[in-house]
C-alpha cells in the first residue's frame, strides 16, 4: 500500500475524529467509525498485496496505527455515550421530578377544591333540609301559627325587658292573647295577634291573569278583615286594654302586598284601630315601647326622689334647730366658763396678796417684835 494512500485515510479518519469532536453526537460517532472501518476494508480488497516485507511492516504498522485510533474512538465515543446518558438521565430524572411536584400541586388544589365542594353541599343539603321543613311549618295552618308565635316572641324579647309584657296571656273576657304589652295608662296594655293568611298570599303572587289576581285579592281581603274584626272583638276591652290592638304580619312580602293591592283595607283597619304590621314595623314600635316605659320609669323615679328629697329637707330643718339649740348651750358655757376665769383670777389675785402678806410677817418678825403683835 503506498503512502499517499495511507496518508489519505489517516486524514480521512482524522476528520471523522475531528467531525466527532465537533459534534458530540453520539450517532454521528457511530457513523464515522463504521465509515473509517469499510472505507480501510475496501482499500484493502481493492488493493494489491505487499510486495515485500518492508511494505508488510509498514502495513502493520498503519493498521496498529488504526486499530489504536479505532480503540481511541471507541473509548471517546463510549465516554460521549456515558456523558450523554448521564446528561439525559439527569434530565430525565429532573423532568420526572418536576412532573411530580406539579402532580403533587395539582392533586392538593384539587382535594382543596374537593373539600369545598364537599362542604359546600353539606351547607347545601343543610340549607335544603332547613327549607323543606319550612315548608311543611308552613303548608299546616296551626304549625304556620306556632311559626309567627315565635317569630312574635322572639322580636319582643330582643326589644323589651321582661316584666313589660306577657305571652298568652288570658283577658277579663277569657280571651288569650299571643302577647300583651305591659304600658302604663295611657294607654295601656297592647294586645299583638299574630296571624299569617299565606293561602290567599300565594294565590295572589302565583295568578296567571287578572281573573285570578281579582279572586286571589278578594280572597286575601276577606281573610284579614276577619282577623281584624277578630282582634277588635276579643282583644279591645275598655278599661282593661288600650284602645287599639295589633296585628301581626309574620312576613314583610304578605304585609308589603296587603299595602300595596288592598289599600281600602289598610283604611279600614285603622278606622277599627287595629294597625298591621310585618315584621320591621314591630320591631320600630318595640322601641318605641321601651322609651315609652324609660320614660315611665324615669318620672316615678323623678316621684320617689322628691319624696326622699322632702323627707331629707325636714331632717335638715330638725338639724339646724339641734345645731341652733347647741350653740346657745355653747355659748351659756362659754359665758359661765368666762366667769369661773374672773372668779379664778379673783382668788388668784387675792391668794398672791396673802402670800406677801406672809413674807412681810417673816421677813420683820426678828427686828420689829412689837410690830408684829400689834398687825395680829
Amino acid at each position: 500500500m503506498s503512502n499517499l494512500a495511507l496518508g489519505k485515510r489517516q486524514t480521512i479518519f482524522e476528520t471523522a475524529l475531528q467531525v466527532m469532536n465537533m459534534t458530540g453526537m453520539e450517532l454521528i460517532l457511530i457513523a464515522g467509525l463504521f465509515g473509517v472501518i469499510g472505507l480501510g476494508v475496501l482499500f484493502l480488497r481493492r488493493g494489491k498485496l505487499p510486495e515485500n516485507g518492508q511494505d508488510f511492516a509498514e502495513l502493520r504498522g498503519q493498521l496498529a496505527q488504526m486499530a489504536s485510533q479505532s480503540n481511541e474512538l471507541q473509548r471517546l465515543i463510549a465516554e460521549q455515550m456515558a456523558q450523554s446518558e448521564g446528561r439525559l438521565g439527569n434530565r430525565l430524572e429532573q423532568s420526572l421530578r418536576d412532573q411530580n411536584d406539579r402532580t403533587t400541586k395539582s392533586l392538593t388544589g384539587m382535594a382543596e377544591k374537593l373539600a369545598v365542594i364537599t362542604e359546600a353541599n353539606t351547607h347545601i343539603s343543610a340549607l335544603t333540609n332547613q327549607v323543606t321543613q319550612l315548608q311543611n311549618i308552613l303548608s299546616n295552618k296551626q304549625a304556620r301559627g306556632s311559626f309567627g308565635e315565635v317569630q312574635l316572641e322572639n322580636l319582643v324579647r330582643d326589644a323589651l325587658p321582661e316584666n313589660a309584657f306577657d305571652f298568652q296571656a288570658t283577658l277579663g273576657n277569657g280571651r288569650r292573647v299571643d302577647c300583651l304589652l305591659r304600658l302604663p295608662n295611657p294607654p295601656g296594655p297592647i294586645a299583638i295577634d299574630s296571624k299569617f293568611p299565606l293561602e290567599a298570599y300565594r294565590r295572589l303572587t302565583s295568578a296567571a291573569n287578572d281573573a285570578e289576581r281579582d279572586a286571589a285579592k278578594r280572597l286575601l281581603e276577606n281573610d284579614v278583615k276577619k282577623h281584624i274584626q277578630d282582634i277588635a272583638e276579643k282583644y279591645i276591652i275598655p278599661g282593661e286594654t288600650a284602645e287599639s290592638a295589633i296585628l301581626f304580619l309574620p312576613s314583610e312580602s304578605v304585609y308589603a302586598e296587603i299595602n300595596i293591592q288592598l289599600p281600602k283595607l289598610v283604611e279600614a283597619s285603622r278606622k277599627a284601630r287595629v294597625y298591621m304590621a310585618g315584621p320591621d314595623n314591630l320591631m320600630l314600635l318595640l322601641h318605641t315601647v321601651r322609651a315609652i316605659l324609660r320614660d315611665a320609669r324615669m318620672h316615678e323615679a323623678a316621684g320617689l326622689i322628691q319624696t326622699q328629697v322632702d323627707l331629707m329637707m325636714k331632717d335638715v330643718h330638725r338639724l339646724e334647730d339641734r345645731v341652733a339649740k347647741l350653740a346657745t348651750h355653747f355659748s351659756q358655757a362659754e359665758k359661765d366658763i368666762s366667769d369661773i376665769q374672773t372668779s379664778t383670777g379673783k382668788i388668784i389675785s387675792r391668794g398672791n396678796k396673802i402670800d406677801e402678806i406672809e413674807v412681810l410677817d417673816a421677813d420683820e418678825a426678828t427686828p420689829a417684835a412689837p410690830k408684829t403683835d400689834l398687825l395680829g
